[in-house]
């Protein structure tokens, strides 16, 4: 399995140094949901509790790359809902009973915006037991198994759920000054947060959605969902500034979207070394993706939730140089095998 599981790293490395001579197909089993064990950075039982499910969750990962022997790289999850960051700047957060969770609003204006301190990190309960989590893990299953973050929200997203929707995109146009420092604050605490988490765990995987193995030396990949609500003007002036800062940090930017965003795809290429793409397609599919990221020096997209149709159509009509990693996820091991025979004869 060892031996495995190094060979897929090197060829993901290769897909993302441009050098495979193939796409990637990774296959992931059905999961525990999260909110079916409860997000442990909302509870106060010991994070210890957790440990069985992110390893029963990783076991399954391992199981069916040995029986299908895949493109994928076991990782273990420190999933939690997206409310993680807006949580830590004191949004309470509601629990459903068949869903992950959410924040609720903690401001509706910019004068209680301003009042806001960032958090340190150091002080944060919820971003602490992230830390210990991924401790007590890398304790159960050894300290070379590949982790997968905690939710990444954009300093800006964070935002969002922080104030108030209707306020906040009001005060974009009457009070813009305000909105940027808040997402100042929600990007230096995520900023922050990464820094530290990626210097004490160096088997860290970028890519937290879809939970792709990725190297650890890319930079970070979060979610960017909010930029379908506004222009391309708005977005290049209270969004894109926070990207390019991260990706200088770290050298580079991996991105979640789900959004209805295609008229933003413009202002994703103004990202430094945008390596790295998961796109959930809306209305108009996937095909938009070969309009504006194909050919050599375009970051990969690494797509799940795609049917064989959508995969088999972009494989034939991507330029050469285009790269993906298809993930083919929440199958059993009989329809993971099938669809991979299908999906490699196509590569």
């Amino acid at each position: 399995m060892k031996t495995l599981i190094e060979k897929n790293k090197a060829f993901i490395r290769k897909i993302f140094d441009g050098s495979a001579d193939r796409h990637g197909f990774v296959c992931q089993p059905p999961q525990i949901p999260l909110y079916e064990r409860g997000d442990y950075t909302l509870s106060d039982r010991p994070v210890k509790e957790w440990v069985p499910f992110v390893a029963e969750n990783f076991r399954r990962k391992a199981v069916m790359l040995e029986t299908l022997q895949d493109d994928s790289v076991p990782v273990a999850s420190l999933m939690t809902g997206t409310q993680l960051f807006a949580q830590a700047f004191g949004c309470e957060v509601h629990t459903y009973k068949d869903s992950n969770p959410c924040a609720l609003p903690l401001v509706n204006n910019a004068g209680e915006a301003d009042k806001l301190e960032l958090p340190d990190l150091w002080k944060t309960e919820c971003l602490q037991r992230v830390f210990e989590l991924a401790e007590q893990v890398l304790k159960e299953l050894g300290p070379e198994t590949a982790l997968s973050p905690c939710d990444l929200q954009s300093g800006f997203d964070t935002a969002s759920l922080i104030w108030n929707k209707e306020d906040l995109l009001c005060s974009m146009a009457l009070e813009p000054e305000a909105v940027k420092r808040l997402s100042w604050k929600c990007a230096q605490l995520l900023k922050t947060f990464l820094i530290e988490f990626r210097k004490e765990f160096p088997t860290l995987s970028p890519c937290h959605c879809p939970g792709c193995w990725t190297p650890p030396e890319l930079g970070p990949w979060l979610s960017n969902d909010e930029c379908g609500t506004m222009s391309s003007e708005m977005f290049e002036e209270f969004c894109l500034p926070e990207l390019i800062e991260l990706s200088e940090t770290f050298g580079g930017l991996g991105m979640h979207c789900c959004a209805d965003a295609e008229h933003q795809f413009p202002n994703f290429k103004k990202i430094p070394n945008f390596y790295g793409f998961n796109r959930v397609a809306d209305k108009r599919g996937y095909m938009p993706l070969l309009e504006h990221f194909a050919g050599q020096g375009s970051p990969v997209h690494v797509l799940a939730w795609i049917p064989d149709d959508a995969i088999e159509q972009l494989m034939r009509h991507a330029p050469p140089g285009t790269r993906f990693i298809f993930n083919l996820s929440g199958a059993d091991h009989e329809t993971g095998a099938r669809r991979l025979d299908k999906m490699r004869g196509c590569n």
